[in-house]
C-alpha cells in the first residue's frame, strides 16, 4: 500500500455532543440502536430518513448521565446539526458546536480521539486500511440516503434494536427485517483500476468506501452476489462476525 494514494482519499470526522434531560429521549426516537444501552466506547449506529435509508452514519457513546458525544463525516456535520435543530425545537437539549476528532487504531479496532497525539496522517491512514478491513464503513455527503442499514450489515455491529420501539424509518427497517431481506448487502472486494469515489456504481456495484492499494484498490461495496461472480472485484472474507446472512436469524 503506498501512503502517497492514501492521503488523497483521507476522510475527516468531527464530533457533536448534545446534553440536557431530554437528550436520551429525544436519540432514541432518532437512532436505529437501543440509546439506553450505551456506554463508553463508540457504537456504531444511524440515523435514518422515512425510506428506511441511512441519512447519517455515526459513531456515539454515553458521556454522562445526560450527553451523548456523536462522531459523524465532516461533510455532513452541517446537515446533522440543521436535523437536531428541526426534530428537537421542543425538547430540551443542547447541541455543543462541532469539535475536531481524530481517526486513530486502538487496540486493534478503528476508533477515534480528541488527542492531537494522533492527529497524525500516519494514524489516519492505518484506520482507513482497518476500517475498509472489518466493514467499519462510513458514510458521506455523496453516499447519504443511499443505503439501508441492514444492506451495511448494522445490525451485525450491535448498531441496530429491533425491540426498542419507534424510531425514524423504523417501520420500512422493521418490514425489511421481519418480512424480506436485502437483495444487495456490504462486501470487502479488491480491483485494478482507479480509486472510485464514494458512492459511485461499477457494474451494478456500489462502492461505499474505498482505499488505495498497490495497483488498484480495496473497497467496501454493497451488490448483490450474483453481481460480484462475473464482475472485476475480487471477494475478500469480512470478519467472521459480518460473514453471517443479513436475512433475519430465526
Amino acid at each position: 500500500m503506498t501512503t502517497e494514494n492514501l492521503h488523497d482519499n483521507q476522510p475527516q470526522f468531527v464530533q457533536l455532543s448534545i446534553e440536557g434531560p431530554d437528550a436520551e429521549k429525544f436519540l432514541q426516537g432518532q437512532l436505529t440502536c437501543d440509546v439506553t444501552k450505551l456506554g463508553l466506547s463508540y457504537q456504531a449506529a444511524a440515523i435514518c430518513n422515512l425510506k428506511g435509508r441511512i441519512d447519517f452514519g455515526i459513531w456515539i457513546k454515553r458521556h454522562g448521565e445526560q450527553q451523548f458525544d456523536m462522531v459523524i463525516s465532516q461533510d455532513c456535520a452541517a446537515s446533522l446539526s440543521a436535523h437536531l435543530k428541526k426534530f428537537g425545537a421542543f425538547s430540551k437539549f443542547t447541541t455543543k458546536d462541532p469539535i475536531d476528532v481524530y481517526p486513530c487504531v486502538l487496540d486493534g479496532i478503528p476508533t477515534f480521539s480528541q488527542n492531537p497525539d494522533h492527529n497524525r496522517d500516519d494514524e489516519r491512514d492505518s484506520w482507513l486500511t482497518a476500517s475498509i478491513d472489518s466493514g467499519n464503513y462510513w458514510i458521506v455527503a455523496a453516499t447519504q440516503g443511499e443505503f439501508q442499514p441492514q444492506e451495511l450489515r448494522l445490525h451485525q455491529r450491535g448498531g441496530m434494536d429491533y425491540d426498542k420501539g419507534c424510531y425514524l424509518g423504523q417501520e420500512v427497517i422493521a418490514r425489511i427485517y421481519f418480512k424480506s431481506a436485502p437483495k444487495a448487502f456490504l462486501h470487502l472486494v479488491k480491483a485494478d483500476g482507479t480509486l472510485p469515489n464514494a458512492g459511485a456504481k461499477i457494474d451494478k456495484v456500489q462502492i461505499v468506501n474505498a482505499v488505495a492499494v498497490d495497483n488498484g484498490f480495496k473497497a467496501l461495496v454493497v451488490a448483490r452476489p450474483e453481481h460480484l461472480e462475473n464482475s472485476k472485484f475480487t471477494v475478500l472474507p469480512l470478519p467472521t462476525a459480518l460473514q453471517a446472512d443479513v436475512a433475519r436469524q430465526k
